[in-house]
């Protein structure tokens, strides 16, 4: 496979293969066992989305959780998750990215399996840190064990396939989830992980070949405590900033303030440690700044319109939770079909105009939620999905090779971990900030109007949609006006959001489109211009500075 040894330059035109000859032949499997490894933990996201309304229900419907303590079950998940990205991440290429793999999925299914059983909202966000804790050990290791079976000429294909499956979750979490809500408890939900995780298990022992970094650096366990601490300050402050609608409360500016104090010391630290949990340097090439800040944002829009879009199908529109997620299929169907071939558009087009033109088409699927009403047709709902579906399809995979490939192959855990590190961290601002903004809107558009409920009574039902429907179903006939005023105040808090998160995804189109590169120069790289084929042709690992 490699050329002869005789021919000038050949060893960097056509450098011999790095994955051995037996792994190489299983590659394909192996990518099958790390998509389902991967699907598991999409899989928990998607389907909790689609039961927010349930188990904001009282008892024995739910367990009554309000708006905010939905949102810390989702970013309770999601902060250790990020939180413990850095060290999962170097933990993978210290020790063997299988262990830290199979530790993962043992942990995620022992979480799943407490969270099903959870009697209070309390239990459910400790349990789903609990899941986060094993999620995080999971998804880098999956990507960063698909960068050590793959040659990199085939790694863009391999990522777009793995990015691909981010879809399949996100398609069969809502439906699965719809199902089980629709004949078993709300605890169901979560249960179904665990023989998901019991299959994972066996097929990464049989098949998953493990690896490490041959020279890896210390732990930062000081980086990942800063980390995790400036996060959980800053989204507790913006999330309590929505539940008051005063971001000037004093709880507030403490917290924001303290956040943003030690995730400065956090950079500061990591710029003068000798093993850093995240290499600053990294950020200093505009390509991989712009790629990581891509995904950030892109995921930012998105999980924040995901996460009330389930209030606004189920609660405005009154479908049911199945119902709910054959509404979202377009949108898994679209990345489904054009994630696995968004390289070919970019070897065309360039990453540039690729990911420019997605990050549009989300900034445009978004900002359509701004013309939704309680009457809007089924169909334009689905095709706004398909067309957020396709710019993540065409976003996603090609800043995941930009990432990736920056880094040599035996730090595929730490670029993996900064992959999903902003990807997680996007994601939880998103769904803290925009809830925020939901909130504090829908309390404002909703105060004017709860003069008939009780005084004891209207904080909390101003609280949230939900809580407002509950107070108007106890007054029986005199709460029905408060049912028109409730859904209208929910539709234009959504419009105000849907803009904001169109905004931020805007910002992101124009980030990719000043800073990621190009169309390569294929005629030079073809040619075997001196200069024009390292970089096309050099293995991840080959790079000698990283």
């Amino acid at each position: 496979m490699s050329a002869p040894s005789g021919a000038p330059g050949a060893a960097s035109r056509m450098p011999a293969p790095r994955v051995p000859e037996d792994i190489h032949r299983r590659r394909w499997a192996i990518l099958g066992v790390l998509m389902f490894s991967l699907l598991v933990v999409v899989l928990d996201n998607s389907i909790l989305n689609v039961a927010v309304r349930t188990i904001a229900a009282p008892a024995p419907t739910g367990i009554g959780a309000t708006q905010s303590e939905l949102e810390w079950a989702i970013n309770s998940y999601t902060l250790v998750f990020a939180g413990l990205l850095f060290t999962s991440g170097l933990l993978g290429d210290r020790i063997g990215r299988k262990k830290v793999l199979l530790f993962g999925i043992t942990v995620f299914g022992l979480g799943s399996a407490l969270a099903a059983f959870s009697g209070s909202p309390a239990e459910l966000i400790g349990y789903r840190a609990l899941m986060g804790f094993g999620a995080a050990f999971v998804m880098p290791a999956t990507l960063a064990v698909l960068m050590n079976v793959f040659e990199r000429d085939e790694q863009p294909k391999a990522i777009g396939i793995w990015a691909g499956s981010v879809g399949l979750g996100i398609a069969i979490g809502p439906i699965t989830g719809g199902l089980l809500l629709e004949h078993f408890w709300w605890g169901s939900i979560f249960l179904v992980n665990v023989p998901v995780a019991v299959v994972g298990l066996i097929a990464m022992v049989l098949l998953v070949p493990d690896s490490r970094d041959p020279a890896p650096g210390r732990v930062d366990p000081l980086g990942v405590v800063l980390s995790v601490v400036g996060l959980v300050l800053l989204v507790f402050g913006i999330i309590r900033g929505g539940e008051l609608a005063d971001f000037t409360d004093a709880t507030v500016l403490v917290s924001l303030i303290g956040g943003l104090a030690v995730l400065t010391a956090f950079v500061l630290h990591e710029k003068r440690s000798s093993h850093p949990a995240i290499d600053i340097a990294y950020f200093r090439k505009p390509a991989f700044a712009a790629a990581v800040a891509a995904i950030a944002l892109a995921f930012f829009a998105l999980m924040g319109v995901t996460f009330f879009s389930a209030f606004y199908l189920q609660s405005v529109r009154g479908y049911s939770a199945l119902q709910s997620g054959l509404l979202i299929l377009p949108l898994a169907a679209a990345q489904m079909i054009f994630a696995p071939r968004a390289r070919l558009v970019v070897d065309r087009f360039g990453a540039r105009a690729v990911c420019t033109a997605g990050m549009l088409l989300v900034a445009g699927g978004l900002a359509a939620f701004a013309l939704f009403d309680a009457d809007t047709p089924v169909w334009v709902l689905c095709l706004v999905f398909f067309v957020q579906g396709t710019g993540m399809a065409h976003i996603m995979p090609p800043v995941t090779v930009a990432v990736m490939q920056a880094l040599p192959r035996e730090k595929a855990g730490s670029g993996s971990a900064i992959n999903n590190t902003f990807r997680q961290v996007g994601g939880a601002l998103g769904i803290a900030v925009l809830g925020s903004v939901l909130s504090a809107t829908y309390r404002g558009g909703i105060e004017g109007h709860l003069g008939a409920v009780p005084a004891a009574a209207r904080d909390a039902a101003g609280e949230s949609i939900e809580a407002t429907l509950a107070v108007a179903e106890k007054l029986g006939p005199a709460g029905r006006p408060l049912i028109g005023s409730a859904f209208d105040a929910f539709l234009d808090a959504m419009h105000v959001t849907a803009l904001g998160s169109a905004a931020v995804a805007l910002a992101g189109a124009v980030v990719v489109a000043l800073f990621l590169p190009g169309r390569p120069p294929v005629e030079k790289a073809a040619g075997g211009a001196p200069g024009g084929t390292s970089d096309a042709a050099e293995p991840a690992g080959a790079t000698s500075g990283g």
